[in-house]
Parts: structure tokens; sequence; C-alpha cells
């Protein structure tokens, strides 16, 4: 049996290849299926960042570096560390299932979306305590958007790209920070409709759709504390509060209103003040997949490129050092009970 607690990190999961599209938007929605245009475009999308009729060798880019995360937290720590997709496999339920048949008694679990959110932190716990029961206890890590060697990694992926730009094109380029748009309705208070059961039809206020709200959704002002702090830690190369923005991507192809600011607003923003470059880095995500790989490199660069401007992106954190020191703190300050140091580390010139 386990003496200590096991580790399992949580992810949103993506579909192998192209044929699977379908089966795994409806495990996004709940049950309910995507109309086939959505369905179709989002093939086309995920065919150009390199998804095919057959698996990739190495994998689709969330689930390759999601696992390679977690191996290498593994490596940290010196102990096993489990890693389960809510949307596709390696599947909550089976990973889960594998805990109990090692004799898991107690796991401190942890989202790899550090924004606590009950559209993507909520969800996961959902399925998570769904598929573990009784069976072992669990602490449950609801965000960690406040961990300090989180705004560090993400400012060291943003230093380099940063510098350059600058040196570049002679000018203060400004950097645009972002982070996954969700349904306006899911971050408002006091909503009362039910969830739809799984394959109900499409609410009349969205695809998306997910039941009771008490209280406001944290989701927004996380990521904008996430923003700040990365800011913060970029004050020593000489990054001021002017240098930065802050925008919602990745609104939804399908349904009702979805938070903003967006993006292409705020690239025409830019462009109208008179930019002629930016620097995007996505605050959410912890490694690359479509909404990096199509969202921003593709799609956002060509809508740059017609305003006159030219998009550069920090590097995903992906197999980050810091980032793995950021899930190891993130794990102990959960166990401990301790509160985030006030002020993040920063980056410092070279």
């Amino acid at each position: 049996m386990s003496q200590q607690p096991a580790i399992l990190l949580l992810a949103h999961g993506t579909p192998d290849k192209l044929s699977e599209m379908a089966e795994y938007l409806q495990k996004v929605t709940g049950g309910r299926p995507m109309p086939q245009h959505v369905v179709k475009e989002l093939q086309n999308r995920y065919a150009q960042i390199g998804l095919r009729e057959e698996p990739l060798p190495e994998g689709p880019p969330l689930t390759r570096w999601t696992l390679e995360q977690g191996r290498l937290l593994t490596e940290l720590l010196g102990q096993p560390v489990y890693v389960g997709m809510r949307n596709w496999h390696p599947y909550i339920a089976d990973v889960v299932a594998q805990m109990k048949s090692d004799g898991v008694q107690h796991a401190r679990v942890l989202c790899l979306a550090p924004q606590n959110s009950r559209t993507s932190t909520g969800l996961y716990r959902r399925a998570l305590m769904e598929a573990v029961g009784d069976s072992f206890t669990v602490d449950f890590i609801a965000g960690w958007a406040d961990e300090p060697l989180l705004a560090l990694a993400f400012a060291e992926r943003m230093w380099p790209v940063w510098a350059e730009a600058c040196a570049v094109t002679g000018t203060r380029v400004p950097i645009l920070f972002t982070a996954h748009a969700v349904p306006c309705r899911t971050i408002m208070s006091s909503t009362t409709a039910p969830a739809p059961h799984p394959g109900a039809p499409i609410p009349a206020d969205g695809m998306q759709h997910y039941g009771h709200a008490q209280k406001p959704d944290p989701y927004p002002v996380e990521c904008k504390h996430t923003a700040m702090a990365i800011a913060h830690a970029l004050r020593p190369v000489g990054l001021t509060d002017a240098d930065w923005f802050f925008a919602f991507q990745s609104q939804g192809i399908a349904g009702a209103p979805w938070i903003g600011p967006t993006v292409p607003d705020t690239l025409k923003a830019l462009a109208e003040a008179g930019h002629k470059a930016v620097v995007l880095q996505p605050v959410g995500f912890l490694c690359d997949h479509v909404e990096i790989l199509y969202d921003i490199d593709i799609d956002f660069k060509a809508q740059a490129e017609v305003l006159g401007m030219q998009l550069t992106r920090a590097e995903s954190l992906n197999d980050s050092p810091t980032l793995i020191r950021a899930i190891e703190s993130a794990l102990h300050r959960a166990s401990i009970h301790l509160a985030p140091t006030a002020v993040p580390q920063t980056v410092e010139a070279s």
C-alpha cells in the first residue's frame, strides 16, 4: 500500500486523430453533439497543426507535453506521478482505477489549468470525485494562479522574445497577455438554470452550459492577476505598466456570448495606436495545443499582418524546469496550507 500521498495531475485532453473529433467534442460539451460545421472547422484547425487520420507517433502536442510534465515531476519528486485527462485518453476514470489497483490511500490532485474556474477546475473535480468515490481520500487543489514560480516560468519565456522584438524594431513593443475565454454566463452570479443532462438539446443560452452558480467565478480575476505577476517579474528588465495589455482568446464558435476583450479587437486597437509589432503570451496554458499552435501562430498572426503588425509569441512552458518546480511548490503549499509569498521572483537582464 502507498505510504505517501500519490500525485495526480489533471488536464483537458485532446483527440489523437481527426476522425475522433466529433466524439471528443461531445466529451467537452457533456454529451451534447456539436453542429457538423463546427466539427469540420475544428478538424481543419487541428489538421493545420499536424493532426492526421493516423495517430502521431509522439502523440498530439497537448498529450505529449502533459505526459512529459508528469515525467519531469516524477524525476523531481522521486515518486510516480499519475496523469489523467477529462475529455480524452488517458481518462481520469481509467487513471483513478489504476490508482485504486496500486493501493493508493490518499492523493494530492492538481489541475494543469492554474486559474480556478467552474468551467475547467470545477469540471475536473466532478469527474475526479465521481471516479474516486470512497476508494481513497483526496486533497484537491482548486487553483494555483498565485504561485510565484509560475509567474517566473512565464517571465523566463517572455524576456528573450520581448527583448529581441524591441531591439529589432527599435521601439518598446507592447506585450499582450491572453487567457482562454469562457462563456459570459459562467462568470455571472445567481444563475439558477439547472445543467442539462447528457445528450439533451442545446440550451437556449448556448452550447456551453455549466449549471448553477451561487457567486461570481474567480477565473477572469485570477487570469489578470497571473498577467500582473509576470509583468512584476519583468520589472527588473524594464517592463512598465504601460508596456502590457490583456485580452481573452479562443472564444467559442458555437453558443452564447463569451467574455472579452478579444485578441482581434485588442490587436486592432494597438495598430490604431501606431504599434507595428506585438509579443503575445498566453498565461492560462502550460503547453502547446490547438489554442496556441493554431489560434495564435496561424490565425492571430495573419490578422496582425493585415493590420500591418508583426506578431511574435513567447515559447510555451512545455518542459520548463521552473514550471515543474512551480507545480512541486503548489503541491507542497497545499499539503502544509501555507500562504504564497507576497512578491514573485523576477528575471534579471543578461
